[in-house]
């Protein structure tokens, strides 16, 4: 790993605010996220730091031509998206740290007011703001911690018929509001903000989970030890990776479930992971019988059939313990790859 410090003008003891940001081949997403930065400082004392996962298009180089005031980390190889955050927090020095996907872009005033009510609210483990979609509307970040039971509630579709009920809503919450401060079970891992001393207690992100999956794990954590998990909506941020959540590679897709059945294997035991497995079973063989029916009887939605029924497929494959499903090694840091599906 060869690491390069560029900012020489803001002593790390000083910093207020420890920006975090992974990157792998997103340069165009990178240097937004960068620009939108770039303001940043007048009221707190802010470090940016950018571990770039071996990115092959140019993504280093252009970081270092244009934000000399940023401190980029290297590494050689794709490490995953939890261990280039850990690198990039072991190299920090902040009070707070703010952990930010690369293809989010964050407005005037965002960081501010969230360091200011993380201040307010020392019980607060994990602040997370409203996510911005590129259409206008509002991105889901908002989840419960998922169970064997939510996950069957979603399998069937219950989560449908009984959006608001919370026995059978499921842990996507589809109609949650995002309108009020909330003390919430989990959230998604584009834009966290913690404190120092919950980090240390709590401890880093698992590198066991290479993608996917370290939100629900670090969220769970938190919430063990004691710390609130909150959603902030007087902040907000723009991601671009939430534009892709319906077309998310079939292979990311299937990363997301191996990614849960880690948590469940961790968390909830044989008897857990059996109850996720048939869960997903239940999903997908719905889901597969659910859309040949449409791609029989509505020409027009073929395609997204025919999607659907492909992904459904491999997932099956995957569950049958078919290992040939996963011809390409995961990537973390893609805007594509860290929406979800």
């Amino acid at each position: 790993m060869n690491e390069t410090t560029l900012n020489d003008s803001a002593k790390k003891s000083e910093a207020v605010l420890s920006i975090i940001i992974v990157t792998w081949n997103g340069k165009r997403y990178a240097i937004e996220c960068l620009e939108s930065l770039r303001e940043l400082g007048s009221e707190l004392a802010v470090e940016v730091i950018v571990v770039d996962n071996g990115s092959t298009d140019g993504t280093p180089d252009a970081i270092r031509a244009q934000f000399p005031n940023v401190t980029l980390i290297e590494n050689h190889s794709n490490l995953g998206f939890a261990k280039a955050n850990n690198i990039g927090i072991a190299s920090s020095s902040g009070r707070y740290l703010c952990l930010i996907n690369s293809d989010v872009v964050v407005p005037e005033g965002c960081l501010e007011r969230m360091v200011e009510y993380m201040k307010a609210h020392p019980e607060i483990g994990v602040l997370g703001p409203r996510m911005l979609s590129p259409d206008g509307g509002t991105g889901a970040s908002v989840m419960k911690l998922p169970t064997v039971w939510n996950t069957l509630c979603c399998a069937l579709g219950l989560h449908l018929i009984f959006p608001r009920s919370s026995l059978f809503g499921g842990f996507s919450m589809d109609s949650y509001a995002y309108d009020v401060v909330d003390n919430v079970e989990m959230l998604t891992g584009w834009f966290w903000m913690v404190p120092r001393d919950a980090l240390e207690i709590v401890g880093g992100l698992d590198e066991r989970f290479f993608m996917y999956g370290e939100d629900i794990d670090w969220c769970h954590r938190f919430r063990a030890a004691g710390w609130q998990v909150v959603f902030y909506p007087d902040a907000y941020a723009l991601h671009y990776g939430a534009a892709s959540s319906d077309k998310a590679p079939t292979r990311f897709y299937v990363e997301m479930r191996r990614a849960n059945l880690q948590y469940f294997r961790k968390y909830h035991g044989r008897l857990g992971v059996l109850g996720y497995r048939f869960a997903i079973w239940v999903h997908e063989i719905a889901r597969v019988i659910g859309y040949s029916v449409l791609y029989c009887f509505k020409r027009r939605r073929r395609p997204e059939a025919a999607f659907k029924i492909r992904r459904g497929i491999a997932c099956m494959r995957w569950l049958s313990g078919d290992g040939a499903l996963l011809t390409t090694p995961a990537k973390a840091g893609d805007p594509a790859i860290r929406g979800s599906a």
